[in-house]
């Protein structure tokens, strides 16, 4: 170490390292944010139709409670991404945490409807931090098992809808609406709880210059794994292409430490500021990717969110009829059904996992888009309860892999200058198909246009499947980067 003849990247620790009890730790923490993510977006499904009849709100009323929350959303997502590349992905998910569990909360007591609205939407400011805790959970997985373990930090996804589905139907016929949204407002406590114990990314703190920082964590990594750092001194990839430009003729040089923190801070200070950033994402090597990602990203949130809130409205509106009998009837059908639904999702995360590694991020993808049409094609008519909730079902499996996978692709695609940015831009995209999809759910097949609805999910949906298609490059096997010229490279044998 001391004679300069070696040296490693944060990549090359990790992989050397391997995934350990440090990682599990950092996975249920990042798991429980993912939880309360989708608890409070579940319970969209329940409080939307249980405060339309407690207050007396019309269609469009009742609509614009999902459609808030999606604001919000589109908000956070942008800001927070921002927060997290300039100063940390620690104080990013602090944030976020305080406003979900504290507006969520509050909103349990909400006495109108205009204040319902107002701190609904600041939990959707607060869910806009969901990519910044995946980002943050990614950068701490080896490279070689990144999809697998992306995979089953999605589960917790899966895992709070399932849990907001039991809420409901226990909750819900007794207790009401405020039990469920103060209820589901603790998972996000959880994480200012243990907040304290929560590392920064070291390749964060790396790319920031801050090396020590960032030694330190691998070796806490390297104790509690059992294993032992690499020999020689810790560089960011952005460092060694800088030393590698500038010394094209020579052989690679150890960097130390001092010139590791002079050049990579002035690297990063080009980035400071929500334009600039949004600017790397649009530039040149990118800017394919990122439009891409955006198309992507509106058709997988769109079509998610819709076919949940179709599980309910289909079976309780299919025939147009709506007596008061019928929306009693509609209402514990629409537990039991959303309830099934929710289950939908662990086939689609065993889907998932069998294909991320081995068929490839974009196969994957496109594959589950192009089935998911296959499954809703029969909805453009009215089928029987049963057959509804099974098509539904397959077509619900198909977009949670979609979603799971490409909650793996972004983050790989962007360098980590940018990339809870990046994420985070891209899910914005995803949020304005969350807020358009309730008026696509609800509002058409409330007035009797079920056609419609479902020709308008293909179409999304079809297009986002060819889009994936069309990604510049694959990100199986590739290690993460730290620049804009390297994370726009190929890996050789992969398109």
């Amino acid at each position: 170490m001391g004679d300069g003849s070696q040296e490693y990247t944060v990549d090359e620790a990790l992989v050397s390292m391997g995934f350990g009890k440090f990682q599990i730790l950092v996975l249920a923490y990042a798991g429980m944010g993912w939880v309360s993510e989708a608890m409070e977006m579940m319970l969209l499904s329940f409080v939307g139709p249980a405060v339309q009849s407690a207050w007396g709100l019309s269609a469009r009323q009742e609509s614009l409670i999902t459609s808030v929350v999606f604001a919000g959303m589109l908000v956070g997502a942008y800001s927070w991404g921002i927060v997290s590349d300039n100063h940390g992905r620690r104080k990013g998910f602090l944030i976020t945490a305080m406003i979900t569990s504290g507006a969520g909360f509050l909103s349990a007591f909400s006495p109108n409807y205009t204040s319902l609205l107002i701190l609904r939407c600041l939990v959707g400011v607060g869910l806009g931090g969901g990519p910044v805790l995946s980002s943050w959970f990614l950068e701490f997985i080896p490279a070689p098992s990144r999809g697998t373990w992306m995979v089953v930090f999605s589960a917790f996804w899966t895992l709070g809808t399932i849990l907001e589905a039991s809420l409901a139907w226990f909750v819900m016929p007794t207790l009401g609406w405020r039990w469920l949204l103060a209820l589901s407002a603790l998972p996000s406590s959880l994480l200012l709880i243990f907040y304290s114990v929560a590392p920064e990314s070291p390749r964060y703190l790396c790319l920031k210059g801050r090396t020590t920082e960032a030694i330190t964590i691998l070796e806490k990594v390297a104790r509690l794994n059992g294993t032992k750092l690499p020999s020689g001194i810790l560089v960011s990839d952005l460092t060694v292409e800088l030393s590698e430009k500038s010394n094209p003729s020579e052989d690679t040089s150890l960097i130390s430490s001092r010139t590791n923190e002079d050049v990579t801070p002035k690297e990063m200070d080009s980035n400071m500021g929500g334009i600039s950033s949004l600017l790397m994402l649009l530039s040149p090597k990118l800017f394919s990717s990122t439009l891409l990602l955006w198309v992507v990203f509106f058709g997988n949130a769109f079509s998610y969110y819709g076919l949940v809130l179709l599980t309910s409205e289909l079976n309780g509106h299919s025939q147009c009829v709506a007596t008061k009998v019928q929306s009693v009837e509609s209402q514990d059908i629409s537990y039991k059904n959303v309830f099934i639904a929710s289950f939908a999702e662990l086939p689609g995360l065993i889907i998932s996992a069998a294909t991320v590694d081995r068929l490839g991020r974009k196969l994957s993808m496109s594959g589950m888009f192009f089935l998911c049409c296959i499954f809703l094609l029969p909805l453009v008519v009215h089928q029987p309860e049963g057959l509804t909730t099974a098509l539904l079902f397959g077509a619900r499996t198909c977009i949670t892999a979609t979603f799971t996978i490409v909650y793996i692709y972004a983050p790989e695609i962007y360098p980590t200058s940018v990339r809870t940015t990046g994420v985070g831009v891209a899910s914005a995209m995803g949020r304005i198909g969350g807020m358009v999809c309730p008026l696509v759910a609800v509002a058409l097949v409330h007035g009797c246009h079920q056609t419609a609805s479902i020709l308008l999910f293909e179409v999304v949906i079809l297009l986002s499947g060819i889009c994936v298609l069309f990604f510049p490059f694959e990100t199986k096997g590739r290690e993460l980067s730290d620049s804009v010229s390297s994370s726009s490279k190929p890996v050789s044998g992969f398109v």
